[in-house]
């Protein structure tokens, strides 16, 4: 470690060694000498201050003198620790003010900021909208091209992030480590349980600015806000009509493909919409009988009260 600009010291000279300045004390009064700065003898990086040394020499040493209560993970530094113990609390202090949306940190925030002020140098030229990183834009492009590239090795599902992939990854593998103290109920993220423990509190933290409608999470109020808006950024590649949701896009998209995946228990006729399935069968009849078959089971008595 060397220290610049600093040469022997006197007996009426103090070194401050954690904001890095050199004080000459006479009779109680203090006169400030100046500021000097921390070199880096592996890479010859300067530092302001003798605490911001120290822990930058950790990233040549190895040294992670900092370890993480719950699960064992180590750091070199403790401020990276108190931010990793968000993962295990589920805790997201930093809130979006526009949307609601929280999250674990305050650089995350800011990136996040970009989307709403439509600021950054990465805009996309579908919507406008502006990310101050490319790879937010790639991402944020795929909801105009509904390109998933990330696929599940077990069942193929495919996701537009790893993150998402992740997630999903642990359906299979049944890990659901976040217990509902509550319920009991086990959860995959600890995301997951923070938003389902609103169940229980009643708390809807995302408020809608335009018609006070509150949400359980940030998710629901985003896809609320299209509503107002009238945004409807998935668009269908075969006919260009565009929805604004993701799952309307999946629906629409099967009028396309044929594809016609809910199936009666009872006539097997098949539907490409749940809802369509639903409502066939929304009116019970007492018996096995759907809607269809009950007409098809009546038909010949109907025939012999009209010949009468």
């Amino acid at each position: 470690m060397l220290l610049e600009g600093l040469g022997w010291f006197s007996s009426g000279l103090f070194w401050t060694g954690s904001c890095g300045e050199l004080v000459l004390v006479i009779n109680n009064l203090f006169i400030s000498v100046g500021k000097f700065s921390f070199v880096c003898n592996c890479c010859g990086k300067t530092l302001a201050c003798l605490k911001n040394l120290k822990t930058h020499m950790r990233v040549h040493t190895g040294e992670k003198p900092f370890v993480c209560a719950l699960c064992g993970k180590r750091f070199s530094d403790s401020s990276n620790l108190k931010r990793h113990q968000s993962v295990h609390t589920g805790e997201k202090p930093y809130v979006c003010k526009t949307c609601g949306k929280r999250f674990k940190h305050d650089n995350t925030l800011r990136v996040h900021m970009t989307s709403h002020t439509g600021e950054g140098p990465y805009s996309c030229e579908t919507c406008g909208k502006g990310f101050s990183y490319k790879p937010a834009l790639n991402m944020h492009m795929r909801i105009h091209t509904s390109e998933r590239p990330y696929s599940c090795e077990v069942c193929e599902k495919t996701f537009k992030n790893q993150i998402a992939l992740r997630r999903h990854i642990k359906t299979h593998s049944g890990e659901k480590p976040y217990a509902c103290n509550t319920c009991g109920k086990a959860f995959t993220t600890s995301n997951s349980l923070m938003v389902h423990r609103r169940i229980h509190t009643g708390e809807k933290p995302f408020v809608c600015s335009t018609c006070g409608r509150r949400f359980r999470h940030h998710s629901m109020l985003k896809k609320h806000l299209r509503t107002h808006t009238g945004e409807k950024p998935y668009s269908c590649q075969t006919c260009g009509k565009c929805f604004g949701r993701s799952d309307s896009l999946l629906n629409h998209t099967r009028i396309h493909a044929a594809e016609k995946p809910y199936t009666c228990n009872t006539c097997e006729k098949k539907f490409s919409h749940s809802s369509n399935l639903e409502r066939k069968n929304y009116v019970r009849f007492s018996g096995s009988f759907c809607r269809r078959n009950l007409l098809l089971h009546l038909w010949p008595k109907l025939i012999s009260i009209r010949a009468r």
